[in-house]
């Protein structure tokens, strides 16, 4: 199977888990190009890939938006360490629903550990990176961003 066809697998499945996993109605807008190498928002999770695709999933918002879905999902406010340790469980639900959704389309995946990031990071050694930014309220967003390494 082509590489592209793996991306588009990938890409269709980080859609689908993100729908899968966040408990509100969520707006997912157009996949673009990610072509910056810093991420500057205030607090991400990096899941590594391997396997057929292999790569990052990073899931960057403010921690405010984090905690509105901590909220939504456990029904009480999250902070400090308790919303760092909920925002790398969050990037692990997301990432395991889109390896099981790899392995029902025939992709072989695993995935890393999260990895928080607080602050501004700055990222490389990945080929490319795909943008997928996601309206979780009509104030609130988060950005998916794939970033592959060459097959």
């Amino acid at each position: 199977m082509s590489q592209n066809a793996n991306i588009t697998k990938i890409l269709n499945g980080t859609i689908q888990s993100v729908k899968n996993v966040l408990p509100m109605s969520v707006t997912v807008s157009s996949p673009s190009l990610f072509k910056e190498k810093v991420i500057k928002s205030k607090m991400s999770v990096l899941i590594g890939m391997t396997g057929d695709v292999k790569g990052r999933i990073v899931i960057d918002a403010n921690p405010t938006t984090f905690s509105s879905i901590g909220q939504s999902m456990y029904g009480m406010e999250l902070e400090g360490e308790m919303l760092e340790s909920f925002t790398g469980e969050l990037g692990n639900m997301i990432a395991g629903n889109l390896a099981t959704n790899a392995s029902q389309n025939e992709l072989l995946m695993d995935i890393t550990p999260p990895t928080i990031l607080v602050g501004e990071a700055k990222l490389s050694g990945f080929s490319q990176a795909i943008l997928v930014p996601v309206s979780v309220s009509p104030s609130e967003s988060l950005d998916i961003i794939l970033m592959l390494e060459n097959q």
